[in-house]
């Protein structure tokens, strides 16, 4: 009877949870998910503040193989800058590709000279269940890109020790989620570059506070917030401090079916009289290519008769409203290659705050870039060529 009590309490303990949690990263070959992060970070410069910046990153990942627990991820980083308060749509900034093997649980490998993502080993789990309450520590790793701040071409990283607090379950829309708490302080002293001249962090200091929801179904994080603040002592004796708060969610969403998608547009397009238009799938997603399209003669100023067109790719890119968009500039010809670069970012910026005014995407769900003259699709030559190389694409992105 003994015996019996016994085994239906230790039955009881297990149904119960109460031996704690197994975390661990799971990989499945072709699996694709994206995440979606948001940073308003104040800039200070020797103890005063510059500016505040607003920073989106939109991530795709994409896990290509899987040896034994291990995935290998290829990973895409689209970064937008811009400073807060200025009302223009934000261009696209920098696009990183990433590709590295990570383990189950969390270990980053084979990623030397590869700027993004910034924090690896982040987050790693022990290998043993944990029960809410339990904490556990793991060095992690910063890399920076220092190319545009300091001239430093390579990819710039500096340790750092993490402590992690598992928290317990919650109910997050639905969904059943664990909360595992992040935090990390910074205090280091960087070897001074042999090769480089310039000005170059010599202290580094900050720290890191974060909560992190993890699925423990799909084995990933579903979402994090952060509050941080970095300061980079620099060989000159100035300082700069970054500080400020973000966020990010991985955002689920089946892959497009671009035959139908492409299909479904070109009809919308023909029965609303929209000519010079060309759509196709292409490995980003369905582009839709406006040729000549029109704007106040050396200006990214729209004539009327563009706005009525872009009121239907409006209507047509509102049916799939989880999708974001890129927006794509490109001029036939102008004086210098920079008054090229200049104008195609003008005009691109300018579709984009039309779809923006009318409530096709918010600013999240838009990346904007000019590409000058550089991609031309006829011959410059010709009245007809340079008409076709005025154009801009719009794309419905997989990712």
């Amino acid at each position: 009877m003994k015996k019996k009590a016994l085994s239906l309490f230790f039955l009881f303990i297990l149904a119960s949870g109460l031996c704690g949690e197994v975390f661990r990263f799971q990989y499945t070959p072709g699996d694709r998910y994206r995440f979606v992060s948001t940073v308003e970070e104040d800039v200070e410069v020797n103890g005063s503040y510059a500016h505040t910046a607003e920073i989106i990153n939109k991530v795709s990942v994409e896990v290509e193989e899987v040896r034994g627990e291990s995935g290998f991820l290829i990973s895409t980083f689209n970064t937008t800058h811009r400073v807060k308060g200025d009302t223009e749509v934000p261009l696209w900034g920098d696009t990183y590709l990433s590709r590295f093997w990570r383990n189950e649980f969390g270990v980053f490998s084979e990623d030397q000279g590869q700027f993004m993502p910034v924090v690896r080993n982040v987050p790693v789990f022990p290998d043993r269940n944990l029960l809410p309450g339990d904490s556990w520590m793991h060095d992690g790793y910063e890399v920076h890109d220092f190319r545009p701040s300091f001239g430093i071409p390579e990819a710039y990283s500096f340790p750092i020790k993490v402590l992690y607090t598992y928290k317990g379950r919650e109910l997050v829309e639905g969904r059943e989620l664990h909360l595992i708490s992040i935090y990390y302080t910074v205090f280091y002293r960087p070897i001074p570059p042999r090769k480089h001249t310039g000005l170059y962090p010599v202290k580094i200091t900050g720290f890191s506070k974060q909560l992190l929801y993890w699925d423990n179904v799909l084995g990933r994080p579903q979402s994090y917030s952060e509050e941080f603040e970095m300061n980079f002592f620099l060989n000159d004796g100035q300082f700069v401090c970054y500080s400020g708060i973000a966020e990010a969610e991985v955002i689920d969403s089946p892959s497009l079916d671009r035959g139908a998608i492409t299909r479904d547009i070109e009809r919308a397009l023909s029965e609303g009289g929209v000519e010079s238009a060309n759509v196709e799938a292409t490995e980003e997603g369905v582009k839709i290519t406006l040729e000549n399209i029109q704007f106040m003669p050396d200006s990214a100023v729209l004539l009327p008769s563009e706005k009525k067109k872009l009121d239907l790719i409006g209507e047509i890119l509102s049916r799939y409203p989880d999708r974001d968009i890129l927006i794509v500039g490109h001029t036939a010809y102008a004086k210098t290659l920079e008054g090229m670069q200049i104008l195609s970012e003008e005009r691109a910026q300018a579709v984009a705050e039309y779809l923006l005014e009318r409530g096709v995407r918010t600013l999240e769900g838009m990346i904007v870039q000019g590409k000058g003259g550089s991609v031309p699709i006829a011959d410059n030559s010709t009245e007809e060529g340079m008409r076709r190389n005025r154009r801009v694409e719009i794309t419905l992105l997989e990712n």
